[in-house]
């Protein structure tokens, strides 16, 4: 059981969410599409589309399709290590001291918060 992403680069954004999560690569599908897991068996896993008319959303202005929460133990480290993996930080942030919102590689907004 799984979810897909799409993005500009399904391949970069698979190793983004992969190195975010500790998971790794699982298995590829030709050049459009890559499945990251955390390995065990029958774990869940993440597969990520390349598609070349990809539009990440306006946010907050546009409707989100999805939108994944993290939770850790902490958020400013985990805000830290997550924008050396190449997500950015919006101005905007409605969670205030709850949760963190991030954009990652492909723009799609994604937040953080504590476990």
């Amino acid at each position: 059981m799984g979810a897909g992403f799409w993005a500009h680069d399904g391949k970069a954004l698979a190793d983004f969410y992969a190195a975010a999560l500790g998971w790794q690569v699982t298995r590829t599908f030709g050049d459009t599409a890559v499945m990251i897991s955390d390995g065990s068996e029958g774990a869940t896993g993440y597969v990520f589309y390349t598609a070349k008319d990809f539009r990440a959303p306006d946010w907050p202005k546009d409707e989100l399709v999805f939108h994944v929460d993290l939770s850790c133990d902490d958020i400013a480290a985990t805000e830290q290590r997550l924008l050396s993996l190449g997500a950015t930080k919006p101005e905007h942030q409605p969670g205030g001291d709850r949760w963190t919102v991030l954009l990652d590689p492909s723009g799609q907004p994604f937040c953080i918060s504590a476990s």
